[in-house]
């Protein structure tokens, strides 16, 4: 698998013309972003009036397979080529949708990333995910297809509320536990509300340093990646049953929860230290990073999602990433449903 070239400016329009004519060898150059972006970012980027635009509805919920068909018709409309270039400006349901719908049209073609949040640039816009969400499920449905370049310019994250900073936040903190106690204790530390963009570039260059080292060392998931996903078991789930309940959770902010629960099945199971799943615990209620509560009566529903994660290898046995320390992660430890009701118990007493 190629790999992507990351960028890091505080000059992202200058930056994204540079790079487009470096990549795009037709000149065709299709940008592809959502409606709250599309008024919110892209004047300041001064796009060229050539480049073709793609729009579509804002959110998690047009991250389907109806929402690609019209990128592709979009794209054939236009006249696109195997040889023309995508641009995909957004979040992570932007890179996510716009990677796949770039890789799966005529076979696939070139694009590069420029995350306008957070989240995205720690987590969706790097790795070579793309996808989209079907029958219920997230990120269902996709390929392996990585960018040409990201482009990360944390001027652009200027716009975010609160939640979504917290969100991206939420991310750091997991990629600083997979690294070292140092990058814990560096990030935890950081103030990511009152950050500067200079700030947040500088660490998100070591989070993506580490994210970096990972994929090229397992571009396809089929070991060490697996350690990508700590915090994302009970994560998804928290994110799945606010999801039906109609409750805006962002991403992060419920990997922060599953880094919880993982900590604490790391204690139980793997020995690790219960300082980081109290420091976790103590994050949670000074940085606002709170979640609606969790009752006995959620545990059901919690663990049918978790039953059904992609990550497991069989159908409802459970996996987990764990810590046996900090950089020493352990993928892929099936947990017992009592042993996790048992987690979720701790969990609540140390969040609520």
């Amino acid at each position: 698998m190629t790999e992507t070239e990351v960028i890091f400016t505080l000059d992202a329009a200058g930056t994204l013309r540079r790079t487009v004519d470096r990549f795009s060898s037709s000149g065709e150059v299709a940008v592809i972003t959502d409606t709250t972006v599309a008024s919110a970012v892209i004047p300041a980027l001064s796009l060229p009036a050539g480049w073709h635009m793609i729009t579509f509805p804002a959110g998690e919920a047009n991250k389907n397979i109806a929402t690609c068909s019209h990128m592709w018709q979009s794209m054939s409309r236009s006249g696109m080529t195997r040889r023309s270039l995508v641009v995909n400006i957004g979040g992570g349901v932007t890179t996510d949708m716009g990677g796949f719908a770039a890789a799966t049209f005529k076979r696939g073609l070139r694009f590069i990333n420029i995350p306008t949040t957070l989240l995205c640039a720690v987590d969706a816009a790097l790795g070579g995910k793309t996808g989209v969400d079907f029958d219920g499920l997230k990120n269902e449905i996709g390929v392996f297809a990585p960018a040409e370049a990201v482009i990360i310019d944390s001027t652009l994250f200027r716009t975010l509320a609160p939640a979504h900073l917290l969100s991206g936040y939420g991310e750091m903190i997991k990629h600083a536990l997979l690294r070292s106690d140092k990058m814990f204790a560096e990030t935890l530390a950081l103030d990511i509300l009152d950050a500067t963009p200079a700030e947040i570039n500088l660490l998100l260059e070591k989070n993506i340093a580490l994210k970096r080292d990972i994929v090229a060392a397992d571009p396809l998931e089929r070991g060490l990646r697996k350690a990508l996903n700590l915090g994302h078991t009970f994560g998804h789930a928290l994110e799945s049953l606010c999801i039906s309940r109609g409750i805006d959770l962002p991403h992060g902010i419920a990997v922060v929860h599953g880094l919880v629960v993982a900590m604490i099945l790391s204690h139980t199971v793997k020995g690790l230290s219960t300082e980081y799943l109290h420091s976790l615990a103590s994050l949670i209620k000074r940085r606002g990073l709170s979640a609606p509560a969790v009752t006995c009566d959620d545990y059901p529903a919690l663990l049918d999602v978790m039953g059904h994660d992609k990550k497991n290898t069989v159908v409802g046995h459970i996996l987990f990433t764990l810590l046996s320390s900090p950089g020493n992660p352990v993928t892929d430890v099936e947990i017992a449903p009592a042993d996790i009701r048992t987690a979720l118990d701790i969990y609540r007493d140390l969040t609520e």
